[in-house]
C-alpha cells in the first residue's frame, strides 16, 4: 500500500505515523532526544537528536527519501527544513511518535 502524502503549507511533504508501521523499507530519521529514544524507536530508525542533525548530515543518504519523526511533529518539521535546504528529500511524520502504534525496539 502506498503511503498518503500531503504537502503542508510549509511545502514539506507529510504522512501519518501509522504509515510507517506497514513494514516497508524506508530511511527513518528519529530526531528525538536520547531519553525519548530510550522509550523505544521504530525498528531500523536512525537516532539523530535534532541539535546534531546539521553536524551529522553527511551520515544521511542523499539518494533516499528521508522520513523524519519526533514526538509530536515540531522538531521533525525543523529537521526537514534544514535537510531540504541542503538538497535532501524529506517527509515529515505528522503527530510523530505520539501517534505511532506499530512495533518498537529498545
Amino acid at each position: 500500500m502506498q503511503p498518503i502524502f500531503r504537502i503542508a503549507s510549509s511545502g514539506i511533504e507529510s504522512t501519518t505515523a501509522d504509515e510507517l508501521a506497514d513494514g516497508e523499507d524506508r530511511y527513518i530519521l528519529d530526531v528525538r532526544n536520547p531519553d525519548e529514544h530510550a522509550e523505544g524507536i521504530i525498528p531500523g530508525a536512525v537516532k539523530m537528536p535534532l541539535p546534531t542533525v546539521k553536524e551529522r548530515m553527511d551520515e544521511i543518504p542523499r539518494e533516499e527519501k528521508i522520513y523524519v519523526i519526533c514526538a509530536a511533529g515540531g522538531r521533525s518539521i525543523k529537521a526537514c527544513k534544514d535537510l531540504m535546504a541542503h538538497g535532501y528529500r524529506c517527509v515529515n511524520v505528522k503527530d510523530g511518535m505520539n501517534a505511532y502504534h506499530g512495533p518498537l525496539e529498545k
